[in-house]
């Protein structure tokens, strides 16, 4: 009696389970980058109402975010500025320029510019600016070098993940106090010393359980 199937279909559970190995893996590699904050938060830089060039002020001119975002060393967010402090200086420097004219409306009108907001944690994290600047954590170490950005957009993906792998891991990213807004900042020869010294001397035990983020 001649044969039903041919020889080659012996091979087929072999093929099949090779199909749906590789499509398992294929499938968890696809969500496991695609669905990821470094995919689809990292890059995110919207459009804001007003062109302010981070570039210009922070860069070229060399102004500390501190002038700005006032209350970074002592509150847990970091403060978006009002519009008087870009009249500080825009009263009497392009008082008349077209760009600036949504900026001498706010002053005038009392009604605050609304910046959108680039970085943002979900509700449930809680994430202290001010306990991680007094660390010596620098802007640069969650935000990129900011002070080379026209536009700011996000460059790190702040996820759980990556969090963790700093508070498990802190010491490239420790910084004296006095550096913690110098865009250009690298870790010195010494700095696994430094940071040593630094985690000592502060008593830094960065958390990794789930009550220090999540409250």
């Amino acid at each position: 009696m001649a044969q039903i199937f041919s020889k080659w279909t012996n091979h087929l559970p072999h093929i099949v389970l090779l199909g749906v190995i590789f499509g398992g893996v294929s499938s968890v590699a696809f969500v496991w980058y695609y669905f990821s904050p470094s995919y689809l938060e990292v890059g995110y830089r919207p459009t804001q109402p007003v062109p302010y060039s981070h570039k210009l002020h922070a860069g070229d001119l060399g102004i500390d975010c501190r002038y700005c975002h006032t209350s970074i060393e002592r509150s847990q967010e970091a403060n978006i500025p009002p519009t008087q402090t870009c009249m500080n200086c825009h009263t009497t420097i392009l008082p008349d320029s077209d760009r600036l004219a949504p900026i001498r409306e706010s002053f005038a009108t009392g009604k605050p510019i609304q910046w959108v907001r680039v970085h943002m944690l979900p509700e449930y994290a809680y994430f202290p600016h001010n306990v991680h600047l007094r660390a010596g954590i620098g802007c640069a170490s969650c935000h990129g070098n900011v002070a080379a950005m026209e536009e700011v957009e996000q460059k790190r993906p702040l996820s759980m993940g990556w969090c963790l792998d700093c508070h498990r891991n802190p010491d490239m990213h420790l910084r004296p106090i006095d550096q913690i807004t110098n865009m250009t900042w690298e870790p010195p020869s010494d700095q696994l010393k430094f940071a040593e010294r630094v985690k000592k001397e502060k008593n830094l035990q960065p958390p990794e359980d789930c009550s220090a983020c999540h409250r």
